[in-house]
């Protein structure tokens, strides 16, 4: 409810998709309150070079939320970031982990709230 925006992760799995539903019905739930509450898919810990994830997108679109074209792929530099207490932007700004937070940021800034 302190939010105008919900940023729902979804891992490429058919578990995932399942549980989205019940997430959509509390945003539902909350949207009664707040009409203008926004909400969005994210794809998060995406496999790299596999088609899964197009098909969770593909699952995702008979819901009336949109899905983002960013996605974070699921990479040990999350992992080692976090393990030391860092997040990739600081251990390592060049990398494909950050620049993956970095489009994802950049996406969520341009949307309409």
């Amino acid at each position: 409810m302190a939010s105008n925006l919900v940023l729902i992760p979804v891992q490429p799995s058919a578990y995932d998709v399942w549980a989205t539903e019940k997430v959509i019905s509390l945003i539902q739930e909350a949207s009664v309150y707040k009409n203008w509450l926004k909400s969005v898919f994210l794809i998060n810990r995406k496999i790299v070079n596999t088609s899964i994830a197009k098909d969770v997108v593909e699952a995702l679109s008979g819901y009336k939320i949109p899905v983002l074209k960013s996605a974070i792929c699921q990479r040990v530099a999350f992992a080692e970031s976090a393990g030391i207490g860092c997040t990739v932007l600081e251990t390592e700004p060049k990398g494909l982990a950050a620049t993956e937070i970095k489009l994802l940021v950049e996406e969520l800034l341009n949307l309409e709230l």
